[in-house]
């Protein structure tokens, strides 16, 4: 092949579709192109090409604009435009914005290759969201361990019959089946139901140790409470469920009944250092130092999740239960030094970490909700004694200090019921920019640790207030554009240009942060109380002020960003660095910046469409 030609297919090699094509076609294709040169401010398409085309910019830059004059989109170097090929998308007018080389390929060609190739003609047919969807696959890891807590479900785990009693059991009955069986829990089922559960470390606790008889009947010592899981769930949402619940026996039902149980210790075959293994740590603890060694070894957990093909949001769950547990234990040791609270209390996550979206390199925002029972100059000294101890604690273990202080040691989150209520009502009509960012940090509260139903209440207020005042969420979404996707207007993606990380962008501030306040703000919209990100999107989509295509593409933008700064974060952990949010184009392939771009693409297109459904309500 002539050496231009290979230059040319291996150009194409780099971009999608094209990336997707065997090398028998792609070898074959840089012989149907031509090739146009556009000087500055000329038109695109070129007014004198006689057939409909489908380009693709090989250098320089193109805009093109609705006949109303707005900027539809920015073509820079591997993007295409097909719009003249596929009779869909809205009339432009284009002008290239610098000296532009481009390569055409007729239309009626790219069809006769999208019938004999199904590849190519999927490309064309999929949605944004299922491009990217294809993008981050791509950023899988080569040796990734397919058989993992992530893809397998828990009846992969469940190898024999439930063993089972009934609650009417003497308890040495109980204990004797559970030695003959070789299990250490016993599920205790009336009528069919399941309707408890005893381990080993019920026997000892409250039957040896309390000097219960052993005649008495099991139902005394059981735990009546019991969470389950069905069998077709993954195990990863088991390990959650365990941690969250602080338990190590979970029964699996179905339809039918009961199936099995599963154990904490038939999970840790699989996975040696996982979060029921940190949890376990974090509560045996006593001391700051032990909470510390026990963090330390999240930067692992992340590594290893992201080995097993772990999605962000899967990591942001195991990474936030784990801050849970230590923010639990923090305030338990804090207790055992000032005593018990005077008044109740409830600790809430406020963020990321209320969000359920936490990495490795998160800080920490948090609040305190107290019981209108406070009086400050009685129970003052000691939240706030409490707050400090627990801040300082996170801090010590990874979470750095809030640097615009959301944190329960600073007073200002540190409120009585009725004082949060009072709060939040007058950010609400204040509706400024300031007000709007409080707010925001509120709305993503989960309670941790104490009385949750000091915050349930707030939340429904809170819902009904926000879909009811337009001037509000407008002030929100004028927030939100302060975070612009980084994408130059001559460029691919504009870059910090000094400093530490000079040449990178980062990918919280432009992608992930922009797509959580999108989230909050359709969900508020439309009276959704859901908390993450994702479950605010799939809460709105399909609504009238979200579109459920719409939707799935900012899920599908937000899964992709935080895919490669989850890969970007495991490379600096494994490399000795401290994990941090900045990439470099440097560190991308050409197809990675190609998705890249237009999952940034749609965070833009999105914000436009919320400015300009608020605009009149930010300039009253």
């Amino acid at each position: 092949m002539d050496v231009e030609l290979v230059e040319v297919r291996d150009f194409l090699a780099e971009y999608p579709p094209f990336s997707t094509l065997d090398a028998n076609l792609l070898n074959a294709l840089p012989k149907m192109l031509s090739v146009r040169y556009l000087r500055r401010g000329s038109r695109f398409p070129p007014a004198d090409e006689t057939q409909p085309c489908l380009y693709l910019v090989r250098k320089g830059a193109v805009e093109r604009r609705s006949s109303a004059g707005a900027l539809l989109d920015t073509l820079c170097e591997g993007d295409l435009c097909a719009v003249d090929c596929l009779a869909e998308g809205e009339s432009s007018i284009g002008t290239a914005i610098e000296d532009t080389l481009v390569y055409l390929l007729p239309c009626a060609t790219l069809r006769a290759l999208r019938r004999e190739h199904a590849t190519l003609d999927e490309y064309f047919v999929r949605s944004a969201a299922e491009r990217l969807r294809l993008g981050r696959g791509a950023l899988e890891p080569a040796s990734q361990v397919r058989s993992s807590l992530l893809t397998l479900a828990v009846g992969a785990f469940v190898e024999r019959q439930p063993v089972c009693g009934a609650p009417s059991l003497s308890i040495r009955q109980a204990a004797e089946i559970m030695t003959a069986e070789r299990v250490s829990a016993l599920l205790l089922v009336d009528a069919g139901k399941l309707c408890g559960i005893v381990t080993d470390r019920d026997l000892r606790a409250r039957c040896l140790a309390a000097g219960v008889d052993s005649a008495t009947p099991i139902a005394r010592i059981m735990s009546s409470d019991v969470a389950s899981i069905g069998p077709e769930s993954a195990a990863f949402e088991a390990l959650m469920l365990m941690t969250h619940k602080g338990i190590h026996h979970l029964p699996v039902v179905d339809a039918a009944g009961l199936r099995g149980l599963l154990s904490s210790t038939d999970l840790m075959r699989w996975q040696s250092a996982n979060t029921v293994y940190l949890a376990g740590l974090v509560r045996k603890s006593e001391a700051l130092g032990d909470l510390v060694r026990a963090s330390a070894e999240l930067p692992e957990l992340q590594v290893r999740m992201q080995a097993n093909g772990a999605t962000p949001s899967q990591l942001g769950q195991a990474v936030s239960s784990v801050n849970d547990a230590i923010t639990i234990r923090l305030i338990e040791i804090t207790q055992w030094q000032l005593g018990p609270a005077p008044v109740p209390f409830a600790w809430v996550a406020c963020g990321s970490q209320g969000r359920h979206e936490q990495s490795v390199h998160s800080d920490q925002d948090n609040a305190l909700i107290l019981d209108d029972r406070f009086v400050e100059q009685q129970h003052g000294a000691y939240f706030a004694a409490l707050a400090q101890h627990v801040n300082d604690g996170l801090n010590a273990c990874g979470y750095r200090y809030c640097p615009g202080k959301v944190m329960a040691s600073n007073a200002a989150w540190r409120k009585p019921q009725s004082g949060w209520i009072q709060a939040f009502r007058g950010w609400i009509r204040q509706a400024d920019t300031m007000a709007a960012m409080l707010a925001a940090n509120f709305l993503d509260m989960r309670t941790v640790f104490g009385e949750a139903a000091l915050l349930t209440p707030l939340h429904a207020a809170i819902n009904a207030y926000c879909s009811r005042h337009d001037a509000f969420l407008a002030r929100m979404v004028a927030n939100t554009l302060k975070n612009k996707p980084p994408l130059g207007f001559f460029r691919n993606f504009t870059l910090i240009a000094d400093g530490d990380h000079a040449d990178a962008f980062d990918i919280k501030r432009g992608g992930l942060i922009p797509i959580t306040d999108l989230a909050r703000i359709h969900a508020l919209a439309g009276g959704h109380a859901e908390i993450g990100t994702l479950a605010r999107l799939r809460a709105a989509g399909g609504s009238p002020g979200l579109a459920a295509a719409s939707a799935q593409e900012l899920e599908e933008a937000f899964e992709y960003f935080g895919s490669l700064r989850l890969r970007h974060q495991v490379e600096q952990i494994r490399g000795g660095s401290t994990p941090d949010n900045f990439i470099s184009p440097r560190s991308l392939t050409a197809l990675e910046k190609n998705y890249l771009k237009q999952a940034f693409k749609v965070v833009g297109r999105m914000q436009d469409v919320l400015a300009q459904r608020y605009a009149a309500h930010r300039s009253q």
